[in-house]
């Protein structure tokens, strides 16, 4: 019997709530709390029990810290911005709350996420005998998860590791992202980047196209970018030659993207309008639907996982792990989409392993670190089922 402090109310913080009041005997009592109370109340209103609610400045280290030492959780799931990791990493630090959350740091004044600042807590988490259990999504997340359980059970050395993320869903707008627009749009039109033998290699955005056959949603065109699990990865698995990214976009996708790029609609810098200052990707993100609206209208499904190449018992072997999630029994179950499904669901369960003690320890870990077994075993139930296809070792699926 636990309490649960989740912060964010956006779609990937409305999944985390319902899949937290559909287990009481684990979250006995929740909270919900974001910068704007009345979507979490809206949230509220959708469940079956009763849950609390409150207002919360994110960038606010001692409101946190406030809230945090009233409600007196036992594990904090953060599904608010990246912008805001820190500030909530150091409330927890502070008030000795184990924490969680999905996406690694963003700075909020240039295009780049990273680990850096994040794994800087190390030393204090250690000491504090507290845990910060890093970017518990599915990419990243369960992505890292299937790095590590292919590590423990599959392979005796994995050589390359490429990770497919793919969504077949289809919402009927001309353009919209399925998650927080600003985060999306600025790592699409980043540029490409991959690790190979020791140093990372950069590719122009976008620039590097391949097509590949998805079970259950059929071929697609794929592109490398940069993602952050990568930046963990290729340091936790041990033996790694290369590790590469690959997400599908549809040409109308890509071709709204490249006249808003043209445009410099996808800039962060500030730009005057009047008397007030306002980057033009923030505007973007004002005038586009709310991921959190997509929902009812998505049809179709996703199918993400990784494929792993690499050595077993001698001989060379080659899997692909991977979930097919269906939007519409999304939301069916807990009015959301299959993209805001997929990332809330490993939270939720991350977080019941941490309270069961079953992942445990002191310190700042990503997900690859804990065992990958226990929640592979329980992650089927609680929604998302995968599966391991054997392909063939000398076919390359992605040349």
């Amino acid at each position: 019997m636990s309490k649960v402090l989740i912060i964010g109310a956006g779609g990937v913080g409305g999944v985390v709530t319902h899949k937290c009041a559909q287990h009481p005997a684990v979250f006995s009592e929740i909270m919900l709390a974001s910068r704007n109370e009345a979507k979490c109340k809206a949230i509220a209103d959708q469940l079956d029990r009763p849950i609390q609610t409150a207002q919360v400045d994110a960038d606010d280290v001692e409101a946190l810290v406030a809230l945090i030492e009233s409600f007196q959780p036992d594990v904090l799931i953060h599904v608010a911005l990246p912008y805001q990791d820190l500030t909530i990493m150091e409330a927890c630090l502070r008030t000795g709350v184990p924490y969680l959350d999905t996406a690694n740091y963003e700075h909020p004044d240039e295009a780049k996420f990273e680990y850096k600042e994040q794994w800087a807590f190390q030393d204090r988490y250690k000491d504090a005998s507290n845990m910060a259990t890093l970017g518990c999504g599915f990419d990243p997340g369960m992505t890292n998860i299937y790095c590590a359980y292919a590590q423990k059970n599959l392979f005796d050395e994995i050589h390359h590791i490429d990770i497919l993320d793919a969504n077949g869903g289809d919402h009927g707008y001309p353009f919209a992202t399925n998650f927080n627009p600003e985060i999306n749009i600025r790592e699409i039109t980043a540029k490409g980047r991959y690790w190979e033998k020791g140093e990372w290699k950069e590719t122009p955005p976008l620039a590097e196209k391949r097509k590949f056959e998805f079970d259950g949603i059929g071929e697609k065109d794929i592109y490398l970018l940069y993602h952050e699990e990568m930046e963990s990865l290729c340091q936790n698995i041990k033996g790694l030659e290369r590790i590469r990214f690959w997400m599908t976009f549809s040409d109308k996708y890509i071709t709204h993207l490249k006249v808003l790029e043209n445009v410099g609609m996808t800039s962060i810098e500030p730009i005057k309008v009047g008397d007030a200052e306002i980057s033009p990707l923030e505007f973007l993100k004002a005038v586009l639907p709310d991921p959190a609206s997509l929902g009812p209208r998505t049809k179709g499904k996703t199918n993400i996982g990784i494929i792993a190449d690499g050595i077993k018992d001698g001989k060379r072997r080659k899997v692909h792990i991977y979930n097919i999630c269906d939007h519409e029994q999304c939301y069916a179950e807990v009015q959301s989409q299959a993209i805001s499904y997929t990332t809330g669901v490993p939270a939720v369960t991350g977080a019941m392993l941490m309270l069961e003690g079953i992942w445990k320890g002191a310190g700042v870990f990503n997900v690859e670190q804990l065992d990958p077994d226990p929640f592979m075993a329980r992650i089927g139930e609680m929604g998302l089922p995968w599966q391991v296809v054997e392909l063939d070792p000398d076919h390359d699926p992605l040349a």
